[in-house]
């Protein structure tokens, strides 16, 4: 897709009173692709067991099916861009929240194992889609004077679909008696909790019904007219709408569609500045972040915590997601980028330090020792909160200031690739690793977290108060 950064604001109309509620309103439609996102991503932690103990697997196709799921991610991501272009966003919306539909109900009905990694990568088509529309749409609808408070709505979606989605499934697993296989509305309770999710699914394709196109879509395809309605609907009616039009035009014809080849050069092969891109990707994910959300149900239970327990905790630990979340919105324009990636990398590298400690005991009657039970318990608490407050929004906000304009799109699209490759690797690697030594596995987390630091400080620099043309 191509840029959404427009011409200098002046005179950009700041929404009036009387329209705000309904910008919110439209923002809040388009955020309902982050909830998805966030719902779909997780809401597998509360089908892992289930899944190996009814197809009999071990552990790396286990993982393989928890996994495949970043593929289809991959794809949509890559290919929303080109489509929304093509058919507009909205229209984009509405493919997404169909493949949502199709992968909850056909994840709720597997007849094989086969099939279910199937429905998981149409899922994950659908998660790629709305990762990329959803902040797309809304910085070309939002007012100026608003995009950065409507555009935060995307992440704080994201993180409430996490949590809901772990408060379902640990509803839906005390309604089947505590057991991930009891029978609930005909069909086991895992099922169950896959095919809630086409609730969601089906009110973001009704909510797309009710949300104007983007201005700026609508002004590629020559429909000027309706890009002036929309512009007075979000903006205010006394804007100008000629000058806010001519501003949008002028804004796309000036973009250069960055490439791959805009990229190259260094010693390395890339630029400098993209390897800093997808070194924050990577940190990101290889401090094992996700194992938290598609395991940490898995991970209770395999030190003794019973099943409606470790649900509950996976559920305490995604409303701890959203505290974290909301503090990084509050400070990562205060504070800065930079030493909130540090802070939050420092409390990373503690609280998983502490989790390795405490899963290297033996256990006992199938039990962690309590003391060591409760210092894991809320070492993995810790772990989220500072990942949230920093690494979770900072490496997103960074990633679309520091690179220069003439590589902007290109480099985001690799650095969010990368990202998606590293997510790959830690959420397929966890089940075998932690078979093999869950402490060390977490050792690993902890050396990835701790080597960060110096990362942040040799690699990174700070982007807050900066105009996006100064980035060079």
């Amino acid at each position: 897709m191509t840029s959404t950064a427009q011409a200098p604001q002046s005179g950009a109309g700041t929404a009036h009173p009387e329209h705000l509620g309904h910008v919110i309103f439209i923002a809040a439609a388009a955020a309902m692709g982050g909830f998805l996102f966030g719902y779909d991503s997780s809401v597998i932690n509360g089908a892992v067991e289930a899944i190996r103990d009814r197809y009999d697997i071990g552990p790396a196709a286990l993982a393989q099916v928890i996994a495949i799921a970043l593929i289809g991610c991959a794809i949509g991501a890559a290919t929303a861009g080109r489509i929304a272009d093509r058919i507009g966003r909205i229209r984009c919306m509405q493919i997404a929240a169909v493949l949502f539909t199709i992968s909850a109900v056909g994840s709720a009905l597997p007849f094989a194992l086969w099939d279910l990694a199937f429905w998981r990568i149409i899922g994950g088509f659908a998660i790629g889609m709305a990762s990329v529309i959803g902040p797309a749409y809304i910085a070309e609808v939002a007012p100026p004077a608003y995009r950065g408070r409507l555009g935060s709505f995307q992440q704080a979606a994201i993180v409430v679909g996490i949590a809901i989605s772990q408060l379902v499934n640990w509803g839906l697993l005390n309604a089947a008696g505590g057991n991930q296989r009891g029978h609930l509305m005909g069909l086991e309770a895992w099922q169950v909790m896959l095919g809630v999710m086409v609730i969601p699914a089906i009110l973001y394709g009704m909510l797309s019904l009710a949300i104007p196109e983007s201005p700026r879509f609508l002004l590629s395809v020559g429909k000027r007219e309706r890009a002036k309605e929309i512009l007075a609907e979000v903006e205010g009616k006394n804007t100008d709408l000629d000058k806010r039009v001519a501003e949008i035009e002028h804004a796309m014809k000036s973009e250069h569609r960055s490439t791959f080849k805009d990229l190259l050069g260094g010693g390395f092969f890339f630029k400098p500045i993209v390897w800093v891109g997808i070194g924050l990707s990577v940190f990101q994910q290889f401090v094992g972040i996700n194992v938290a959300f598609y395991y940490s149900s898995t991970l209770w239970q395999s030190v003794g915590v019973d099943p409606t327990q470790s649900f509950f905790y996976s559920f305490t630990t995604s409303i701890i997601n959203i505290v974290g979340t909301v503090i990084a919105m509050i400070f990562v324009d205060r504070v800065g980028r930079k030493p909130l990636a540090l802070i939050g990398s420092v409390g990373m590298a503690v609280g998983l330090a502490l989790e390795a400690w405490a899963f290297s005991y033996h256990l006992v009657d199938g039990k962690l020792p309590a003391t060591q039970g409760w210092v894991a318990l809320i070492a993995a608490h810790v772990f989220v909160l500072f990942f949230a407050l920093s690494w979770g929004v900072v490496v997103w906000v960074m990633l679309g200031e520091m690179f220069p304009n003439r590589i902007r799109a290109a480099a985001l699209g690799v650095a969010a690739a990368a990202q998606w490759i590293a997510n790959w690797a830690i959420t397929a690697s966890f089940p075998s690793l932690a078979d093999w030594n869950l402490s060390a596995t977490y050792v690993i987390y902890t050396v990835f977290a701790a080597l960060s630091i110096p990362f942040v400080l040799k690699f990174v620099k700070e982007t807050k108060g900066k105009a996006l043309e100064e980035m060079g």
